[in-house]
């Protein structure tokens, strides 16, 4: 399904412009963490490229990139990531889109719907954010868009068997989990301002006195 890629690309591009997620780099406290972005990420989806692998997964970051970009600049961000992948290893057109859409666009997704989901029907703390969030939440995304990608025919697992493949995204949904996790607890502490999804007035501040 060669169409597949491109078509989810251009509609999460088409509907995050849309929020203009560039009004968010006015605020100075956001440029830091999409340059690192823009600098690390490319090398980490590039590793299976550089490197012989038997299995040719990576970690993602994405959803670590959507707690500190929010999930308009995330999305654009994540396809630029996926461009610059070409410029440092052999890859495809299509792998390129493939990535964009697998290790990005679609994990960062079911991560804000995720967040949103327990904002609503969750009892709004800190360790709510950092543990249900930033690391178990993150596990279970990229699982559930590994998941996605090897029901969808999408082949970067395929050298194995497909059981086995499953068990590996497993695994790397969990490296990926600790590094969100990890990250969104130190920023927590010493740089709040590097997280576009994160509020005091949220996750700290406590409930309004009842009225008797």
């Amino acid at each position: 399904m060669d169409w597949l890629a491109p078509t989810v690309i251009a509609l999460a591009l088409a509907v995050a412009l849309a929020f203009r997620p560039w009004r968010l780099l006015a605020q100075a406290r956001l440029i830091s963490p999409l340059l690192a972005t823009l600098v690390i990420t490319p090398w980490l989806w590039a590793l299976p490229w550089l490197h012989r692998m038997p299995v040719q997964l990576q970690l993602s970051g994405a959803c670590l990139i959507g707690l500190a970009l929010g999930w308009p600049l995330a999305v654009p961000t994540l396809c630029l990531v996926a461009l610059e992948v070409g410029l440092i290893a052999p890859v495809t057109w299509q792998q390129q889109a493939d990535m964009a859409m697998w290790l990005g666009i679609v994990p960062v997704t079911l991560s804000f719907l995720l967040g949103m989901a327990l904002r609503h029907w969750v009892w709004r703390n800190l360790f709510v954010y950092i543990l249900g969030r930033g690391f178990l939440g993150t596990v279970l995304c990229m699982f559930a868009a590994g998941a996605l990608a090897q029901w969808s025919g999408h082949n970067l697992a395929a050298a194995i068997d497909p059981d086995l493949a499953m068990v590996a995204r497993w695994l790397i949904a969990w490296g990926d989990g600790f590094l969100t996790g990890m990250m969104a607890a130190i920023c927590v502490a010493f740089r709040p301002h590097w997280l576009a999804t994160w509020s005091d007035h949220i996750y700290i501040s406590p409930p309004p006195a009842r009225l008797h």
